[in-house]
């Protein structure tokens, strides 16, 4: 492994691979195997579980790490090329990234969406474009359309929780008070496509993922005997589900439009998950959700402190899937 920027840059027996390390890692740490490594840590957005995660597992492997947060006891650094740098921010990419790069062994970059360009996002414009300044190992903590360690966690959570590939995931839209990023979303659908899932995408008129996402998940289905599909209908979806995925994202009919949005999910707020909603599922279905979730917004309370719920043991996931990513990248690097 040379970077890890999507999950579908992997093989299913490389993905298999990876998480067979990360259960090994996980049961009998190595607490020398990257002993005098150094990994950087970008983060132009926040982050609570992928930086802590990031950061512990670095240190369970016996390396080191560093974190920047560009703005925050840094210069903030400019993105776009061809500007006049006239602005808030002191440095370019151009050279803040490369210097970051020659101080570590391996580089992790979280860089949301804009949110004001669809096909931008959708083409990754800048995270290709501070990719391409990096000549170390590169991990993606989560880009415009990317999270792939939140993938590989959620992949082991299944798998943990004996949910047969063959089964069905519904990934569920969620109210949200403002747009959010697509990557989630996008990466979900994937991940549970690739696993060879029936996959239904519920979410209200107007929130239909982008066609290039759900192209993207078809493809992965169609060669791991999977399935994907759109409903508007809540309880059709629901019907025989192993587990419902929640998740919040942008109208992408009016993408960057803000206020457009705020007007279409004004009437939306009761898409926040709860019990009942589960009427027509399996009675042992799982709900997942990456974090954080606005309680009684996205999801109600009852449903989040039940049984159903496995958002913590996805959250703890993060840690042995990232720490077999790390040993990938820099133990075999050697």
């Amino acid at each position: 492994m040379q970077r890890f920027l999507d999950l579908a840059d992997l093989s299913l027996e490389q993905v298999h691979t990876t998480l067979a390390l990360a259960s090994r890692l996980e049961r009998r740490a190595e607490p020398r195997a990257l002993a005098g490594k150094i990994l950087g840590l970008l983060f132009m957005n926040p982050s609570l579980r992928t930086l802590s995660s990031m950061q512990a597992g670095m240190a369970r492997l016996g390396g080191s790490s560093f974190v920047i947060n560009p703005g925050n006891g840094t210069w903030q650094l400019e993105t776009r090329d061809g500007t006049v740098m006239d602005g808030a921010a002191a440095e370019h990419i151009r050279e803040g990234l490369p210097v970051l790069a020659s101080y570590c062994d391996a580089l992790g970059i979280r860089a949301f969406a804009e949110g004001s360009d669809l096909e931008a996002d959708l083409n990754e414009t800048r995270f290709r474009a501070m990719a391409a300044l990096i000549d170390k190992p590169l991990i993606n903590l989560e880009s415009a359309l990317s999270h792939p360690c939140q993938s590989l966690a959620d992949w082991k959570t299944l798998d943990e929780l004996d949910v047969p590939h063959s089964g069905k995931f519904v990934l569920s839209w969620a109210w949200h008070p403002r747009a959010l990023p697509l990557a989630v979303a996008a990466s979900t659908v994937h991940m549970a496509a690739m696993r060879g899932m029936e996959v239904v995408v519920l979410r209200p008129e107007g929130f239909a993922l982008p066609t290039p996402i759900m192209d993207k998940a078809r493809r992965a289905a169609q060669g791991n005997g999977g399935s994907v599909r759109e409903s508007a209908d809540r309880r059709e979806a629901f019907t025989g589900a192993h587990v419902v995925y929640a998740k919040e994202w942008a109208r992408t009919t009016d993408y960057g439009d803000a206020a457009a949005d705020a007007a279409a999910r004004a009437g939306l707020r009761d898409w926040c998950l709860r019990e009942s909603w589960f009427a027509s599922a399996r009675s042992d279905c799982r709900l997942m959700h990456c974090l954080p979730v606005r309680r009684n917004v996205a999801i109600d309370d009852a449903l989040l402190d039940g049984p159903r719920a496995v958002v913590l043991r996805q959250a703890y996931n993060r840690l042995p899937a990232q720490m077999a990513v790390l040993y990938q990248l820099l133990k075999t690097a050697e």
